[in-house]
């Protein structure tokens, strides 16, 4: 299965990097990984339950401050403007891949 990983590394404070069981490498930003957050709250429905769900401006020099395994099918990152509600499936994570050989897959299947 091409979604799962095999290896999960932080690059310093910048980045998460992935190694899936194909051998192809995955490097998300913290900033990506922080904007593309599957969670309720920042990927609301059309109707928000209240104002207060709107999610915040994401700061700069944003980063996780703890990654860790949801089972084996996802990853749930803290971070450190606060947010801590997402958990980020491999499956959503192997199709995020912002790499140049991924990135033409993205648009042809979408």
């Amino acid at each position: 299965m091409n979604d799962t990983p095999t290896r999960l590394d932080r690059v310093g404070d910048s980045a998460l990097r992935i190694v899936w069981a194909d051998g192809h490498e995955s490097v998300y930003t913290w900033r990506l990984l922080r904007e593309q957050c599957p969670c309720a709250v920042c990927k609301p429905s059309e109707v928000l339950a209240s104002p207060a769900e709107v999610p915040l401006p994401i700061p700069q020099g944003i980063r996780a401050t703890a990654v860790n395994p949801v089972g084996r099918y996802a990853i749930h990152v803290t971070w450190s403007d606060g947010h801590t509600t997402g958990i980020y499936a491999y499956e959503y994570l192997r199709r995020l891949c912002p790499c140049e050989a991924c990135q033409p897959k993205q648009f042809e299947e979408g």
